[in-house]
């Protein structure tokens, strides 16, 4: 396993962060199904997705209804930058007037797009998942470490912790 850890300033649009663009590039090659399920304005997928209406994604849906539309073991990369916390679903549901509950602010809101991703990444695919936290999609449901980017961001900023993970089973 590889980790890195460079410096760079925060930005709401996490893709846009040089190291964290540089690792993606690099995993990016033609004629892949790469799917990311929280575009905001980002167009480096084939297949877009973003709640929100204001931006340019190929479709508008809850990640986990956008997930589960696409065939099991049919996607090479899925770029996952999903809110890190709790606060952050809450403001973008409410931003968009959509109910927020138990459903959309516990740990089963990650999960159950978790379980997704596994589904639908084929064999030897790759995730590259954008958090304040190592965990990425995970061991449990058969996916290896490949490498770790620790983006410090300075002064009181969480760091963005991006993981590429390997699914080997």
């Amino acid at each position: 396993m590889k980790i890195n850890r460079k410096w760079a300033m925060p930005n709401k649009n996490t893709f846009n962060i040089k190291p964290i663009n540089e690792l993606i590039n690099r995993y990016l090659k033609e004629d892949l199904l790469v799917v990311d399920p929280f575009a905001n304005a980002n167009k480096l997928a084939t297949i877009t997705n973003d709640l929100d209406p204001q931006y340019d994604a190929d479709y508008h849906l809850d990640a986990l209804d956008f997930l589960k539309q696409i065939e099991d073991n049919s996607v090479d990369l899925v770029l996952y930058d999903p809110p890190y916390s709790q606060r952050q679903v809450s403001e973008l549901y409410r931003k968009l007037d959509m109910s927020v509950n138990m459903e959309t602010t516990q740990n089963s809101y990650w999960t159950k797009q978790k379980r997704e991703i596994a589904r639908i990444v084929k064999q030897g695919g790759y995730v590259i998942s954008c958090a304040w936290n190592s965990g990425g999609i995970g061991k449990k449901y058969g996916f290896e470490i490949q490498e770790i980017l620790l983006v410090a961001h300075g002064s009181w900023h969480n760091d963005t912790i991006t993981t590429v993970e390997r699914k080997v089973k």
